[in-house]
């Protein structure tokens, strides 16, 4: 083989270990460290690292391992193994076992579960078996070498079968005897006779997983309409519901166009300013509430969060907006309540604009079908 050969499949390797967040940086030995991390999504920092005063349940050590794309998993293993972040690991699975990379080690681990509400008792987590030795890491790399092949595959048995499902990602075991293939599906699918062909084609076990089309962006990646990086490609590791709701209170226009993103779905991003819009509208009036003038009832149209502005209208000509501060609005229904009219909305107000409808043809129901 020459030096170019060698380089190359190197090369290759590396690329393949990328796919796990991790690049190989020297030949593997036992006990070695033989990752560095990569570009990873599911990076931790352990902020009790230098910690001193950490507990300690008897003689079991807890660990965070991490698989494939956004798969971790909570193991246990033998004070003696004393493992560092960063090593390959051989762990206990139902059928076999599984190669992964240490993330979190130590007492941080418990608060994890904690965070993530795992329900296992410590006692009954699986287990490390022992660091990966130079053999499990070869059929482990050989393993994810299959995984692209198989997927073009498994998407074409899938489509002669007539299945109306979409096969997004294929996760071999690290032992090589067993594969999850995560897909989406708008509804329920009969994957028997696809799992049969699967099972004679590659002659492994085979596991079915549907996952969301969230999830789904989260294992394909891209870039967002901000130019940014997916956030769920690249951090979010827990979704949470996002509803029209959110999008009302931020006063956004309901078009499905800007405030969907890749998924569909509305964009997870919506959720990150909703809870300081709500703390900031506390201190607006209810918009519900008519103004009431001489010259005219005054209605709401929007509100200015960060000015403090609310704008009105005159119920006789919706057309022309006046932005009015929070705290005279808030004079004005104080002397509607004393059966005082001011004079006119004009008077009150610090700006004025032609109203225009931004909502594109679009509206709430247009949104409902995005939420959660």
């Amino acid at each position: 083989m020459t030096d170019n050969q060698h380089k190359n499949d190197n090369n290759t390797v590396e690329r393949q270990l990328i796919n796990r967040g991790c690049r190989l940086d020297e030949p593997y030995n036992t006990g070695q460290h033989v990752l560095s991390c990569g570009r990873c999504k599911l990076s931790q920092f352990d902020w009790l690292k230098d910690y001193e005063n950490q507990e300690i349940t008897g003689n079991v050590c807890l660990a965070e391992v991490r698989f494939k794309n956004d798969r971790k998993d909570y193991f246990s293993y033998p004070e003696d193994l004393e493992l560092e972040v960063g090593e390959l690991v051989a762990v206990e699975t139902a059928i076999g076992h599984d190669i992964g990379i240490v993330t979190l080690l130590g007492d941080i681990v418990k608060r994890q579960l904690k965070r993530k509400k795992y329900r296992t008792p410590i006692n009954e987590l699986k287990k490390i078996y022992r660091r990966a030795r130079p053999n499990d890491v070869e059929k482990w790399l050989a393993a994810i070498k299959l995984e692209d092949s198989t997927l073009a595959r498994t998407r074409t048995i899938a489509e002669n079968l007539g299945l109306e499902m979409k096969l997004n990602d294929v996760e071999y075991q690290g032992d090589k005897t067993k594969a999850i293939f995560y897909y989406t599906a708008d509804g329920r699918v009969d994957f028997r006779e696809l799992i049969k062909k699967l099972a004679e084609e590659f002659h492994i076990r085979i596991e079915m997983r549907q996952i969301g089309v969230r999830q789904e962006s989260a294992k394909l990646g891209g870039i967002g309409s901000c130019g940014r990086e997916l956030c769920c490609a690249s951090w979010i590791c827990d979704f949470q519901s996002v509803t029209t709701g959110v999008a009302r209170v931020q006063q956004l226009s309901p078009n499905p166009q800007k405030l969907a993103g890749q998924c569909g779905k509305l964009k997870c991003c919506l959720n990150f300013e909703y809870e300081a819009y709500v703390e900031a509208l506390k201190a607006f009036s209810d918009p519900n509430i008519v103004l009431h003038f001489e010259s005219g009832d005054a209605v709401h149209q929007k509100n200015d969060v960060f000015k403090g502005i609310m704008w009105y209208s005159y119920t006789t000509d919706k057309s022309n907006i006046m932005a009015v501060p929070v705290d005279k609005v808030k004079d004005i229904i104080a002397m509607n309540k004393k059966g005082q009219k001011p004079k006119k909305l004009e008077d009150f107000a610090v700006t004025q604009e032609a109203h225009t409808n931004t909502n594109e043809g679009y509206g709430e129901a247009d949104l409902k079908k995005m939420s959660d």
